[in-house]
């Protein structure tokens, strides 16, 4: 990317006023990038669109008009939009059966549909230019599962899935597709997710002893939001951007331990699986 001229990104999604959003549009501030800063109500990001190489936007992801405005002002200020951070999401702590419908629904019209409308308000016209970058924030959660936040690890699963599929439709066309799986890091995400208020006692020690180690993490997690900012930039610019980027310890001992688990499983039932196909000579 070009500092202060060319180029400009469209920061936060939505998500610019607190955690990793609020991170990474400052340190691409800091670095001398164009960025447009977004948040549901811009005076949540007064101080960050105050400076020169800012454009403060509100953007609400789970409104269609309101995406389709924020892009539309964001390529008419600085004439285009060359990377755009998915990152703007919601947590909820409940076992599967302790979540209701509309809850559910919620997550996922936020987590889910929300990073969809602004991929497709983007594609436009980064197709018209044969460029651009979108990165999509998700989580180790959409990677690997965990307990009290199924439905979230579900809406993050799905961005997993609808980026993968994006990248080979895309990346002819000159465009990249990233996914970064955050592990626990020091944002407000815990503290201010809201949880069951009707749990179910048979879940006490599993979803119900997760909700408490949630609760109680807050403020001790090992990941640092702004040095994860820098690693972001990092992948973004790098010659060869990653497909996927894991980012905290935790991250990647949980990632590479699932990979190794399903290997070892695929393999133990190799047999089984080919059997399924009509014989080759068929």
């Amino acid at each position: 990317m070009e500092k202060h001229a060319g180029r400009a990104g469209l920061a936060g999604d939505g998500g610019c006023s607190t955690g990793f959003g609020r991170s990474i549009a400052a340190h691409l501030l800091d670095e001398g990038f164009r960025v447009v800063v977004t948040a549901r109500r811009t005076e949540q990001v007064r101080e960050l669109g105050a400076r020169d190489n800012a454009f403060a936007v509100a953007l609400d992801v789970s409104d269609d008009a309101s995406v389709a405005d924020a892009v539309r002002q964001a390529e008419e200020h600085f004439g285009r939009i060359d990377v755009v951070v998915n990152n703007a999401g919601i947590g909820y702590f409940a076992a599967v059966e302790e979540t209701d419908p509309q809850t559910a629904r919620r997550l996922f019209d936020v987590n889910f549909h929300g990073v969809a409308r602004v991929i497709h308000a983007v594609l436009p016209g980064m197709r018209a230019r044969r460029s651009g970058t979108i990165v999509n924030l998700t989580s180790i959660g959409g990677l690997v599962g965990h307990t009290a936040v199924g439905y979230y690890c579900a809406t993050k699963f799905a961005v997993e899935g609808l980026a993968e599929s994006l990248r080979h439709e895309v990346e002819p066309l000159g465009i990249k597709v990233m996914t970064v799986e955050p592990s626990a890091f020091r944002t407000d995400w815990a503290g201010s997710s809201q949880e069951t208020q009707h749990p179910i006692a048979d879940y006490d020690q599993t979803a119900g002893a997760a909700r408490r180690a949630y609760h109680d993490s807050v403020g001790k997690q090992a990941g640092d939001p702004d040095r994860a900012a820098r690693a972001l930039l990092k992948a973004v610019t790098a010659a060869e951007p990653p497909h996927h980027l894991l980012l905290g310890a935790d991250a990647y001992q949980l990632a590479t331990a699932q990979l190794e688990a399903r290997t070892k499983e695929f393999q133990a039932w190799e047999a089984t699986t080919r059997s399924a196909d009509f014989p080759a000579d068929a």
